[in-house]
Parts: C-alpha cells; structure tokens; sequence
C-alpha cells in the first residue's frame, strides 16, 4: 500500500506570505455577521476560525473594481487580506496543499494522470 500521511506545515503571515499564485490552506478568522443565516442560530456574531482552500497573489480587481495587494482569494472570489489588515475577515496562517496522494506533485494532466492514480491505489497500470 502507498503511504499516503502529509505533513502540513503552517506559516504565520506575520512571518511571510507565500509566492503569488501559490495555491494554500488558508486559516481565516472573523466574525459571523448578527443576522446571517447558519446552521446554527447559535453562531450569529460569534467569531470564527476555519480553513479554507485559497490562492495568493499579489494584485487582484474584485468584481467591483476594488484593487487589492498580497491578499488571499477564494474560490468564489472572495478576498482575504493577511491579518493584521483592516478587512471583517483575515487570513492569520497559510500552508501550501498537500501534494496528490502518493507523489510529490500537485498536479497530474492528460496521460500521467492514470498512472499518478494506480500509483496512489498501490496497483500498476494497465499495459
């Protein structure tokens, strides 16, 4: 069977941000807004801290024209500054995602994805 542990390890952006375009584990800290809608009646204004799958970059426009510097973005767009900024919600550590399973590479694309996934199986492609 192929090992397949990680080891995560996080960087306070008080101490570095990472390089821009860098895909991250962002641990992000806020506060729900008082009158959101959650699971939980019980977490409106309470704060947060959780993970979240990001990017960082140097420069980004938001939707509405806003120009941001050395900020964290998710998925969806939205953008996180590192905390110590003025933003509702920051990004206070960030560790680069773990390779794929088995490998030692973020990424497999057209023909070597099969083999990346047998390799992760623990079984040899086919011939």
């Amino acid at each position: 069977m192929t090992n397949l542990d990680t080891v995560v390890t996080w960087v306070d952006v008080r101490d570095g941000l990472p390089p821009r375009g860098t895909p991250v584990a962002a641990a992000i800290t806020g506060r729900y807004p008082a009158d959101s809608i959650t699971e939980s009646d019980t977490a409106w204004g309470e704060e947060f801290w959780l993970v979240m799958p990001m990017y960082f970059t140097t420069r980004h426009w938001s939707e509405d024209g806003t120009e941001h510097k050395d900020c964290f973005v998710d998925s969806d767009g939205v953008v996180r500054l590192p905390h110590g900024r003025t933003s509702a919600e920051t990004v206070t550590h960030w560790a680069e995602l773990p390779t794929l399973p088995g490998g030692a590479t973020h990424a497999a694309l057209g023909k070597d994805v099969r083999p990346a996934l047998h390799h992760a199986w623990g079984t040899r492609p086919p011939a």
